[in-house]
């Protein structure tokens, strides 16, 4: 890792998690959203594998350890107020635990599309 002080940089929440959306950095799907406390994001920085902290478990997983379906690190970007991770990956087989692409694959809910008519 380059700038290990970017850790300081980052804003966790009071129970000292914040939120990684995992995008693939292929075709830009949305894969799925998991927590990361400090020790995971510089995991993450540091082995080229995304690492998670489970809020149910309480331990420390990556993505594919158990069934084969990895995540490799292209990128990682915070947002504007860095609380939120954006990581960049090559998703090597299924993203969401269901055995779909991503944790967004049809699970879409009805909802009125606005204008963008600048109103």
């Amino acid at each position: 890792m380059s700038d290990p002080a970017i850790l300081d940089e980052l804003v966790f929440g009071a129970d000292g998690l914040l939120p990684a959306i995992i995008q693939d950095d292929e075709n830009g799907d949305v894969l799925m959203l998991a927590w990361m406390d400090r020790e995971a994001v510089r995991r993450t920085l540091t082995t080229g594998r995304v690492t998670f902290w489970s809020r149910s478990r309480q331990e420390y997983w990556r993505k594919g350890d158990m069934s084969g379906h990895r995540q490799y690190v292209r990128s990682v970007a915070t947002d504007c107020d860095a609380d939120t991770l954006l990581v960049r990956v090559v998703q090597i087989g299924a993203a969401c635990h269901t055995g779909t692409r991503t944790c967004f694959d049809g699970r879409d809910i009805e909802a009125v599309q606005g204008e963008a008519s600048g109103n």
